[in-house]
């Protein structure tokens, strides 16, 4: 099987869909870089890029493992280099996930890859904080922030990054890990999560995707997550997804980010069906859309044609990404009202 994208067909589904309110919970801000916006940054910053043309960037997406796409994630992140930069892609974010009705978005971002160059932590922050602000007064779209920290990297460089992150904790929502997934189990990190959970912030960790079961474990066990990202490999120990569901841990579960990874060969033999019916608290999203082709109505009406998803299954996934978020239980409870209310009226 080759990993290609399905055919897309307009359905009374795919309206439903589209229109349908959701969370976003699994987004790297870095990984909604598109092409455009990569040349008129490179050209405002005069960063030379090793790319002539927009179709010479896509060309390059062309890529068949993790390894390879961080590669050029990293690469195109040099061009990020002013907080208008960074409020700029912010932003350009939340008006492409507005239109899919997406109504909060807790996003990823990597300071490291930043601050390794020499942009200083302060002008990371502030500028996608800027596009986040602008998000909710302009869009009506609500969002939280993520620091992670990159797996390939020592422990010792997460907490000289967490010493940054300091002065602005009350910025955060949580901390993640994610990066080069083998080889770099969580249990290299306990040390820097048990000090991020004792200034009270939530913890979310890359697991599963590429690495074992036993990464899936870890997680659980040493950072004690408050939330798994990816976890799909844990379908091959049935006793750790007996426990994921009886603790309902929310998995955010990016298909598109999968098939183009290569973690799965055909959206066909995704897991998530086998998840839902092992009740397990999946959600999706679009992890790093401008690189794996698709924001989240994408993710959700190519996953829903390839395996058969039903309504019943969808409006259950959307109500996961709110029950799933780190937002407080009020708000939780206003965003699934509004998803009961489109279900009445569609």
């Amino acid at each position: 099987m080759t990993n290609t994208l399905p055919a897309v067909s307009v359905s009374g589904l795919d309206a439903f869909i589209a229109g349908l309110p959701k969370a976003e919970l699994h987004l790297h801000i870095e990984g909604s870089l598109e092409p455009e916006l990569m040349f008129e940054l490179a050209q405002r910053n005069n960063v030379a890029i090793p790319y002539d043309s927009v179709e010479a960037v896509r060309a390059a997406y062309d890529f068949s493992n993790l390894q390879d796409f961080l590669d050029i994630y990293y690469a195109g992140a040099q061009v990020l280099l002013t907080r208008q930069d960074f409020e700029d892609l912010t932003f350009a974010y939340f008006k492409r996930i507005a239109a899919d009705n997406v109504r909060h978005a807790e996003i990823f971002f990597d300071p490291q890859t930043h601050t390794d160059r020499g942009v200083s932590f302060e002008t990371v922050v502030e500028g996608i904080i800027a596009g986040m602000k602008r998000a909710e007064e302009e869009l009506n779209v609500t969002s939280g922030l993520i620091l992670s920290f990159l797996r390939h990297l020592p422990e010792d460089a997460a907490f000289e990054t967490l010493e940054m992150a300091k002065p602005y904790l009350d910025r955060f929502i949580g901390v993640g890990l994610d990066s080069s997934e083998v080889g770099h189990p969580p249990s290299k990190f306990e040390r820097v999560f048990a000090a991020c959970r004792e200034l009270g912030l939530k913890i979310c960790c890359h697991a599963g995707e590429e690495g074992p079961p036993a990464y899936v474990h870890e997680a659980l066990d040493l950072l004690k997550i408050d939330r798994m990202d990816h976890g799909n490999r844990s379908m091959e120990d049935e006793a750790l997804v007996a426990r994921l569901a009886r603790e309902q841990m929310t998995l955010t579960v990016c298909p598109l980010s999968n098939l183009k990874l290569c973690v799965v060969d055909d959206l066909k033999d995704h897991p998530i069906p086998a998840m839902l019916a092992k009740g397990l608290h999946v959600t999706l999203n679009s992890d790093d859309p401008s690189y794996f082709g698709g924001y989240m109505n994408d993710n959700y009406i190519q996953l829903a044609n390839a395996v058969g998803l039903t309504r019943e299954q969808i409006i259950q996934i959307a109500r996961n990404s709110f029950e799933g978020s780190f937002l407080p239980d009020a708000k939780k409870a206003q965003y699934l009202a509004e998803i009961d209310a489109y279900v009445a009226a569609n």
